[in-house]
């Protein structure tokens, strides 16, 4: 049996090893320079949010204090007022009961408008795609006029239904062109071949193309749970009562008297309003990313 010996020239050296790490210690070093900037401006603001709701108010108001940290020890009144002395927890139930609706009515009726605006291609299918888009395009400035007319026939003036109604006015035209986008990306062969299996077009959309879309309809989740969580024109036209007011615009009018804002119960009902959509988007990050590249790349 011969044994080999390696060659001076096979074995890496020790220079060599430390070439190549301080090589990927600059790659690195350069990713996490590019990403700084965005790192800041996405987190910045929820901070900023943190530190304004865990600070006294003689801090806040104190001009020669440092703002970004606590010049004094930090606190949980504005967190308490916003609990003790609001409504908070029912404004958070009314966001999330109309949000769950809005989404419903969103699937149970974009679904179907788009797979056959895709798949079925009626006469003038074209106009109402682009059609379909554009709506989502006008101003809410403009609709509610309209709107608070079908509102008070419906008898819906100061009701959360109020907003279920409207809301989907511009839930499901965007929805509608993001699932658009979507199934356009199923090959129409998967569904040839279940018609040819006995399946009719609403089993082959049920059992067939949905599983294979369901990252764009957990996407189209997620954006119509974040456009009615953010909505606030609607909210102020057509809802007076307390009570019955969504998070975004309650918060606004409670905790702003005339000049006297209290900074740090808005800053808490801010980030503790924007914990559901977080963690919806911590939960389906996955899905919501495939989805997104999938219609944008096939």
């Amino acid at each position: 049996m011969v044994m080999t010996i390696p060659s001076r020239t096979s074995l890496p050296t020790k220079r060599e090893g430390k070439r190549e790490r301080r090589r990927r210690l600059i790659r690195y070093s350069w990713t996490y320079v590019g990403l700084a900037p965005f790192l800041v401006i996405a987190a910045f603001p929820s901070y900023w949010m943190l530190i304004t709701a865990l600070k006294q108010d003689q801090d806040l108001y104190r001009v020669t204090n440092n703002p970004f940290w606590f010049n004094l020890p930090l606190t949980f009144q504005h967190v308490t007022y916003l609990f003790t002395n609001t409504d908070f927890v029912q404004w958070a139930g009314n966001s999330l009961f109309i949000s769950f609706f809005v989404v419903v009515i969103t699937l149970g009726l974009t679904i179907p408008a788009a797979y056959a605006l895709t798949r079925l291609r009626p006469p003038g299918s074209q106009l109402l795609s682009i059609t379909m888009f554009t709506s989502y395009l006008v101003s809410p400035i403009i609709l509610f006029i309209p709107l608070s007319r079908v509102i008070s026939l419906l008898q819906l003036q100061d009701k959360i239904w109020s907003l279920i109604v409207t809301y989907p006015s511009f839930t499901i035209p965007f929805c509608g062109w993001l699932l658009m986008g979507f199934f356009k990306t199923i090959p129409s062969e998967i569904e040839d071949a279940a018609l040819i299996d006995g399946c009719g077009r609403v089993r082959a959309l049920l059992h067939v193309v949905l599983p294979v879309t369901m990252a764009g309809v957990l996407t189209i989740v997620i954006f119509a749970f974040t456009l009615v969580m953010q909505e606030f024109i609607y909210a102020l036209a057509f809802i007076s009562d307390n009570a019955a007011k969504p998070l975004p615009i309650a918060v606004v009018t409670v905790l702003i008297r005339g000049d006297v804002y209290f900074w740090g119960s808005l800053m808490a009902a801010a980030l503790i309003g924007g914990l559901p959509i977080a963690i919806l988007y911590s939960f389906f990050l996955d899905q919501f990313v495939s989805g997104i590249t999938s219609a944008a790349v096939k």
